[in-house]
């Protein structure tokens, strides 16, 4: 793999603090809305207890499933602008390794 740039490590970092941000966020939600019924509703003693289990392994599903999607993107869109695939902005290209070339005024065509 190789060693990585000051910028790249910086990104990781970055990327990470966001997957494990947004899956708390989210895992927190999820969690909200599964025990919402059992606050609304009121039961007593045993079935509270299950949909307070039940809800934090749903948060704990939603917050892994958060994490690894958004830090798979991430590595996914670094392997392809390592490989020569992703455009202007990281864009995909579908494995052209042509560069874009900007448009150059008075002229017929870019090798002219």
């Amino acid at each position: 793999m190789g060693h990585r740039s000051r910028a790249e490590r910086d990104a990781m970092t970055v990327e990470t603090g966001f997957a494990v941000l947004t899956g708390a966020v989210m895992a927190a939600g999820a969690f909200v809305v599964v025990c919402l019924p059992t606050v609304l509703l009121a039961p007593r003693g045993g079935l509270r207890s299950v949909m307070a289990t039940v809800a934090a392994c749903v948060a704990g599903l939603v917050f892994t499933g958060r994490v690894i999607d958004v830090l798979w993107r991430f590595g996914r869109s670094d392997s392809a602008v390592e490989l020569g695939r992703a455009g202007p902005a990281g864009r995909w290209t579908g494995g052209s390794t042509a560069a874009v070339q900007p448009s150059q005024p008075g002229r017929t065509s870019p090798d002219s």
